[in-house]
């Protein structure tokens, strides 16, 4: 891992291509309730909401506790996915007592900027019900950062789960200049706890190939940046949240990762423009649990504008690598194009 100590900072530097300026507008495109007044929507009575298309069913949760037959003990402050099933798997994909495409925390490369180490996890959210087949998380400015923000969970008619995520910050005493936030997905005791992505050494001109990414331990080698189009990140030398700023050898060279799990393979797909970093802990999710994990970057944030990405998860058995670039190649593609 390349660093360079200055001062109280870690900083870690690469090149932003022109080209990747021209591709990374992040301004949000009104898709969900937060920055369209036309979407239509009832708000929920109840803190979770039962989707199912195909052949795959999942549970939408805010960040309550809960105590279902699916979700026993619930742990509260998780959110998003709480409960991903196949007709061929039907157990969960998830750690039950968790989540998946789970928000997990705002920052800005700072200690002190961290006083809620968990911040979405600590203010209400709002499950909006928009039709039979997507669902809403609002919440409101949370408390420390005063970021609004809404997530769409859409079940495609395969089952594929499109995530819409929109934001707006109400505050701008951002101390490196861009809003860090992070999403994990903590994964059931899979016989493999890598995640695998077509990439290469870091700032090289190596041919990509398979990488699989495993981290010896929470917190080290544990991100995987996008191959030239990174921005320059600032972490604080203290900054306690080891995952967003401890880079690995490798960068991604396509927008997807996928791992395996109890004969399912679990696939995360994004768009290019949005420059998302894969991460990954062998123990996220507490023993034998790891944690499959993204982060996403908005420099320069103006407060009151509205920012967001767009992504897919698939779910689906495993046969072969071969066979999930296959079945992934059309979702894969639209994101590319959006």
């Amino acid at each position: 891992m390349t660093s360079q100590i200055t001062g109280y900072h870690y900083i870690y530097l690469f090149t932003l291509m022109a080209s990747a300026i021209i591709q990374r507008p992040l301004v949000a495109e009104g898709v969900t309730s937060l920055t369209n007044t036309k979407v239509q929507y009832e708000t929920s009575d109840e803190p979770y909401i039962r989707l199912e298309r195909g052949d795959v069913s999942i549970i939408i949760v805010d960040n309550s506790a809960l105590d279902l037959p699916e979700l026993p003990a619930h742990r509260a402050g998780y959110n998003g996915i709480a409960s991903l099933r196949h007709s061929q798997q039907p157990n969960n994909a998830f750690v039950p007592s968790i989540a998946g495409l789970n928000f997990e925390h705002i920052h800005d490369g700072t200690k002190a900027g961290l006083r809620e180490k968990f911040e979405p996890r600590k203010f209400p959210m709002h499950l909006r019900i928009i039709n039979a087949h997507t669902v809403e998380v609002y919440q409101p400015p949370t408390g420390n950062w005063k970021l609004e923000s809404c997530g769409r969970y859409s079940l495609l008619e395969d089952g594929t789960i499109e995530y819409t995520f929109e934001c707006i910050p109400h505050h701008n005493d951002y101390s490196h200049g861009y809003i860090g936030l992070f999403w994990a997905s903590y994964i059931n005791q899979p016989e493999d706890k890598a995640i695998y992505f077509h990439g290469r050494e870091r700032n090289s001109t190596q041919t990509p190939g398979w990488i699989k990414g495993i981290t010896p331990k929470h917190g080290v080698e544990s991100t995987h940046p996008p191959a030239g189009s990174t921005p320059v990140i600032e972490v604080d030398r203290d900054f306690p949240l080891t995952l967003v700023g401890n880079l690995s050898n490798h960068e991604h060279v396509d927008s997807w990762y996928y791992g395996v799990t109890h004969g399912m393979a679990l696939a995360f797909m994004f768009r290019p423009k949005d420059n998302i970093w894969f991460a990954q802990s062998p123990s996220g999710g507490g023993n034998g649990n790891p944690a499959w994990d993204f982060q996403w970057f908005i420099d320069n944030a103006k407060v009151g504008k509205a920012y967001g990405f767009s992504m897919r998860a698939a779910y689906l058995p495993f046969v072969s690598r071969a066979a999930v670039i296959q079945a992934t190649e059309h979702h894969r593609a639209a994101l590319r194009h959006q």
